[in-house]
């Protein structure tokens, strides 16, 4: 079926499109484990519901401890440590701004991801006779949601993976701080910093990585859907063969982009202000995080790509086929002959037909290869970017850069 070509089904072929059907129960967020934790405890309602109520436990649980900890160890504020509590960039950005981006992301993604999946039937884009294929990819996909052994694999990889090596080698500093003390024998946690180490890193990793698994499970299910015999309309107006909304879809995991980049830009904070680092130091690492978002998030749109190239190339055949058809029809009619029509030329319906039959020629050849526009890109990459902004000011002293900033308005 996917190597079949595509079904262009114009008007009196004696195939009419399907009528819009009853989307299947798609959720990308209802179901798992966590879900059904949530719903035990009242966290959630049935719609994902109540996310206040899971933001501030989440909150109260990761970051409270920690402030009251290092309270209680004089390592909260003042000079201490050289790395109190309340001076820990990193730490106040992971769980106070991309740990509540986590959780909204939850109604975000749910809704806009649902509606996909809703048009993708309503639409008439899938054909009647490949639904039954489309219904079991729905179900595919909703079954991986549902895992349990995944999100208990999931967990076991944020302590053994994220603790054991990711916090330990990439994120902690060796330099005294509220959660642990540098020695010449080694580095020691403090009650602070046991906390961070196996309950508030561990709880923000394993939302962080159920994320990238959810992100999976709509790849997949994408690569599974473009493998259908998808009935694509190269003279759609959205020049992505009627598939255009997906792209806009992608904008619903905004949450999740500016939840990454908060992370990496407190990250990058904490070692230019406590290690002397600079910004440009870590380019790498900030077009990796560009790079990746877009893969994951852009990436999977590109599945469709070979099946809108072989619908573009259809669809030139026949439109270039109905224009020809239609412009000598009309030369006949108004030049083929020397006593054309009688009547006024201007607003005339076969001259408006002419150039609706341009307009949709043109509209075929501009047809994408692919379901996204450069401005979605653009928005993309604008929004990873954000968090990082602020951090420009760490690379001018602020009495030379407001020097700069007063030159150029005055």
């Amino acid at each position: 079926m996917s190597g079949s070509e595509p079904s262009l089904n114009p008007p009196g072929n004696g195939h009419p499109p399907a009528g819009p059907l009853a989307a299947p129960d798609f959720s990308l967020m209802m179901g798992g484990p966590l879900y059904q934790l949530w719903l035990r405890t009242r966290m959630s309602g049935d719609a994902l519901e109540l996310l206040h109520r899971r933001t501030i436990f989440l909150v109260a649980f990761t970051w409270l401890p920690l402030l009251a900890l290092a309270i209680a160890g004089g390592r909260a504020w003042g000079d201490g440590a050289h790395l109190v509590f309340l001076r820990d960039v990193e730490m106040h950005l992971r769980l106070l701004v991309a740990l509540p981006l986590l959780l909204a992301a939850e109604l975000t993604v749910h809704r806009w991801t649902r509606d996909g999946i809703s048009q993708l039937l309503g639409q008439s884009i899938i054909p009647e006779h490949e639904q039954a294929r489309f219904r079991r990819a729905v179900d595919s996909a909703m079954a991986l949601r549902n895992s349990l052994p995944m999100e208990i694999a999931l967990l076991a990889t944020v302590y053994v993976v994220g603790i054991g090596y990711v916090w330990n080698v990439h994120l902690k500093l060796e330099v005294d701080s509220w959660y642990g003390l540098a020695s010449s024998g080694g580095f020691s946690l403090t009650p602070a910093g046991w906390w961070a180490v196996l309950v508030s890193l561990p709880l923000f990793q394993f939302i962080l990585v159920r994320w990238f698994y959810r992100v999976f499970i709509w790849g997949r299910l994408l690569f599974q859907v473009s493998r259908l015999d998808l009935s694509y309309l190269p003279a759609h107006p959205d020049r992505c063969g009627g598939i255009g909304f997906l792209a806009n879809i992608s904008l619903g995991f905004a949450p999740i982009m500016l939840a990454v980049s908060t992370l990496l830009s407190g990250v990058i904070a904490d070692r230019v202000f406590y290690q002397g680092g600079n910004l440009t130091e870590f380019t790498v690492e900030i077009v990796g995080i560009v790079m990746l978002m877009l893969v994951c998030i852009l990436g999977p749109l590109f599945f469709f790509s070979p099946g809108m190239a072989r619908a573009k190339h259809a669809g030139q055949l026949h439109y270039s086929q109905l224009a020809n058809t239609y412009v000598r029809a009309f030369n006949h009619k108004w030049l083929g002959s020397p006593f054309p029509p009688e009547g006024d030329l201007l607003g005339n319906a076969d001259f408006q037909s002419l150039a609706d039959v341009s307009s949709a020629v043109e509209v075929v050849n501009s047809m994408r290869l692919a379901p996204f526009t450069l401005a979605s890109l653009v928005q993309l990459v604008v929004i990873t970017l954000l968090p990082l902004a602020p951090l420009l000011l760490t690379m001018f002293p602020l009495d030379e850069l407001l020097k700069r900033v007063l030159g150029v308005l005055f």
